[in-house]
C-alpha cells in the first residue's frame, strides 16, 4: 500500500507507534535534524560520465538486437508468405494469425532488451480492442486480423528491424573494433607476421615527413592506431547513445503505445467503474430491502396487531390491559421508528449533507463503541464530490462495524488524506489492533466495498496478517471540480 500513497497509521495499542504520538515526534526530528541533500554534479564531464555509465548496456543491445532482427527477418517472412501463398486453400489464414502472434513476440523482446540502455521504457500498447458482447471462437481467434499493433509489429520485424539494425550494429563493430584495437595496437601488432606491419606507418611518414620525419614506420603506425583508439574511445558513449537512441525512437513510434491506446483503456475502466457501480447498488438495494423486511416491517405489523387487541380489550371493558397493550405498542412504534431513522442516514446521513465528509466521519468515529483515533484532512470537503464523499462515509462506517464485530479490537484509527502528485487521490485508512485475518472473499462484506470503491474507479487493499494489526486502504482518484 505504500506505493500508493503515505504509510498507513497505526492502531491504538498496536506493536507500532499511535499516530498522534508518531507524528509529534516526527515533527520533532524534523525540527532537530535537518538533513542537507548533496549537490548533484553537473557540467560537461557529469553528463559524459552517464553516458560512459550506459555505454555497455547500449553495445551489447545494438548487438543483440543485430541477432534478433536476423532471426525475426528470417521466421516472419518465410511464415508469412507461406500463409499469403496457401490463402486459397483457408489454410493460409491460420498461419498468417500465428505470424502476427511470433511478430508479437519479437517486438516485445526488443522492447525488453532496449532496457538495457538505460532509455525509458516503452509502454505496452493495448491489444484487445474487441467488442466484449461478441464471445464467439472465431471472433477470438481472428483477433490479430483486427489488430493494428499486430500489423505494425510485422512491419517493424520483418522491413524495419533489420534494415536499422544491420546499420547500427554496421557502426557499433566499427567503432568498438577501432576504439579496443587502436588503444591495443602497441601490444598485439608485435605479434603480426614479419612484413605485415609498418606498410600504412612507412606511407604517412612519406606524406608528412615535418611530423614523421625520420620515425620508424612501425612507430608511426602505433601512434596512428593510438590517437584513431582514442578519438573512438572518446565519441564511443555518444555513438553507443545516439545508435540506441534511433532504435529507441522508432519501437517507440511502431512498438509502443498510442492514444488511442488511452483512450479505449478510458473506456473500458469506465464501463468497468460503471458496472461495479450497479453491481453495488443493487447490492446496496437488495440490503436496504431486506433491513427494512427484518426491522421496521415486523415492528409495524406488531403494532398493527396490538392497537387490534387494544380495540378488543377497550370494547370488552378490561381498560387495564388496554392500556398495557397500548404501552407495549408504543415501545415498538418507538423502536420501529429508530430503525427508519438509521436506515434514512444509511441512504443520505443528515450530518453528512448539512456539514460535511470531515464532521460526518468525526461524529461516526465518536458513535462508535471503540477508542477511535480521527485525522481527517479538512480539505476532503471541497475536494470530493457528494458521490465520493458519500461512499467514502459508508465504507468507513462498514469497516468500523467491522473492527466492532469481528475484529476483537480495542482501538482503531480512520485516517482521510489528499494527494496531489502525480494523481489526485483520496485515501482511506482505518486501522485496527485485533486478531487479524481479513480477508477479500467472494460475497463477503469486504469484497462488497471493494466493488463499490471499483465503482469510482478507486482501490481497495486489505492488510491482515494474523494476529493483527488489521488495515485496510481506500485509494480514490478525485476529478476535477
Amino acid at each position: 500500500m505504500e506505493k500508493r500513497g503515505d504509510s498507513p497509521p497505526t492502531a491504538p495499542g498496536a506493536d507500532r507507534m499511535p499516530l498522534a504520538d508518531a507524528r509529534g515526534q516526527a515533527g520533532t526530528m524534523d525540527i532537530e535534524e535537518t538533513t542537507v541533500t548533496p549537490a548533484q554534479p553537473s557540467g560537461f564531464w557529469a553528463s559524459y560520465g552517464k553516458l560512459w555509465k550506459h555505454t555497455p548496456g547500449s553495445a551489447a543491445y545494438l548487438i543483440v538486437a543485430f541477432a534478433l532482427a536476423m532471426t525475426a527477418v528470417s521466421v516472419l517472412a518465410a511464415m508469412f508468405w507461406a500463409g499469403v501463398g496457401l490463402l486459397i486453400l483457408i489454410v493460409g489464414v491460420p498461419l498468417i494469425v500465428v505470424t502476427l502472434i511470433v511478430a508479437r513476440g519479437f517486438g516485445v523482446a526488443d522492447r525488453y532488451l532496449l532496457r538495457l540502455t538505460g532509455l525509458a521504457d516503452i509502454a505496452e500498447p493495448e491489444w484487445d480492442h474487441d467488442d466484449p458482447t461478441r464471445t464467439s471462437l472465431w471472433y477470438t481467434l481472428s483477433r490479430p486480423l483486427r489488430g493494428a499493433h499486430y500489423w505494425l509489429y510485422l512491419v517493424h520485424g520483418m522491413i524495419v528491424s533489420p534494415i536499422v539494425a544491420t546499420v547500427t550494429f554496421a557502426l557499433t563493430t566499427v567503432w568498438l573494433s577501432l576504439s579496443l584495437g587502436g588503444l591495443t595496437y602497441w601490444f598485439w601488432s608485435a605479434f603480426l607476421p614479419s612484413g605485415n606491419g609498418g606498410r600504412w606507418g612507412h606511407y604517412v611518414a612519406d606524406a608528412m615527413p615535418r611530423i614523421f620525419g625520420g620515425w620508424a614506420s612501425e612507430t608511426v603506425e602505433v601512434v596512428l592506431f593510438l590517437v584513431a583508439g582514442v578519438v573512438f574511445a572518446f565519441t564511443l558513449p555518444w555513438v553507443m547513445h545516439g545508435l540506441a537512441r534511433a532504435h529507441h525512437g522508432i519501437a517507440r513510434g511502431m512498438l509502443g503505445r498510442w492514444r488511442s491506446d488511452d483512450l479505449a483503456t478510458e473506456v473500458k475502466a469506465e464501463a468497468a467503474a460503471r458496472g461495479a457501480a450497479v453491481q453495488a447498488e443493487d447490492a446496496a438495494l437488495r440490503r436496504l430491502e431486506r433491513d427494512i423486511h427484518d426491522g421496521p416491517q415486523q415492528r409495524l405489523v406488531r403494532l398493527q396487531l396490538d392497537l387490534a387487541a387494544v380495540e378488543r380489550r377497550a370494547e370488552a371493558g378490561d381498560n387495564e390491559g388496554a392500556v398495557e397493550i397500548s404501552r407495549e405498542a408504543m415501545v415498538h412504534a418507538k423502536a420501529a421508528l429508530d430503525e427508519l431513522r438509521a436506515l434514512s442516514s444509511g441512504v443520505a446521513p443528515p450530518l453528512l449533507q448539512d456539514r460535511g465528509l470531515a464532521a460526518a466521519l468525526s461524529a461516526l468515529a465518536a458513535g462508535t463503541p471503540l477508542v477511535v483515533g480521527v485525522d481527517v484532512d479538512p480539505a476532503v470537503d471541497a475536494a470530493a464530490s457528494s458521490e465520493v464523499a458519500r461512499t467514502v462515509y459508508f465504507i468507513a462506517a462498514e469497516l468500523l462495524t467491522n473492527v466492532v464485530k469481528h475484529a476483537q479490537a480495542t482501538g482503531a484509527n480512520l485516517t482521510v488524506s489528499l494527494r496531489s502528485a502525480p494523481d489526485r487521490m483520496l485515501d482511506l485508512w482505518v486501522v485496527d489492533n485485533g486478531r487479524g485475518g481479513a480477508q477479500l472473499r467472494e460475497g463477503h462484506g469486504l469484497e462488497g466495498l471493494r466493488a463499490r470503491v471499483a465503482g469510482l474507479r478507486g482501490v481497495l487493499e486489505v492488510d491482515s496478517p494474523a494476529g493483527g494489526p488489521t488495515t485496510v486502504a481506500v485509494h480514490i482518484p478525485l476529478s476535477d471540480r
